[in-house]
């Protein structure tokens, strides 16, 4: 975990097939690279033989993580990287991830959709309380 934050921003806003392009420009990588610093933007790597091949990143504000955007270079590498996240995530007491939107992928992991009412309702404790990513 954060030990290459700012190559897992750039191989997540690297093209594949079927999205030739991304929303992650190189200022949000700067600006990501900054939240990284302070320490509220983490990264969650897989690596392979001393080679980067999947992972993910979000941002942290005490018991909430937010992903933004994973990838993969190996097969089943970014699936590696969420389960290491989560299980952090469940170490350290966080009341909610946010993934943003449900695909198949994350629901396989047990992603459940919430209502608006529910999100925001979790969406407060877990700002209000405490928490710390690493």
């Amino acid at each position: 975990m954060d030990t290459a934050f700012r190559r897992v921003m750039e191989a997540c806003a690297g093209t594949a097939p079927g999205r030739e392009e991304t929303w992650i420009s190189d200022e949000l990588v700067t600006v990501y690279t900054e939240l990284h610093r302070l320490g509220f933007a983490h990264s969650v790597e897989a690596w392979r033989d001393g080679v980067l091949v999947g992972g993910l990143y979000g941002v942290t504000l005490n018991s909430f993580f937010a992903g933004e955007s994973m990838f993969s270079h190996e097969r089943d590498a970014s699936k590696v990287a969420l389960v290491h996240l989560v299980r952090r995530l469940r170490q350290r007491n966080f009341l909610l991830l946010d993934i943003q939107f449900m695909t198949g992928h994350l629901a396989q992991f047990g992603a459940v959709e919430i209502s608006r009412y529910e999100y925001k309702r979790r969406l407060s404790q877990a700002l209000h309380r405490h928490n710390r990513f690493c």
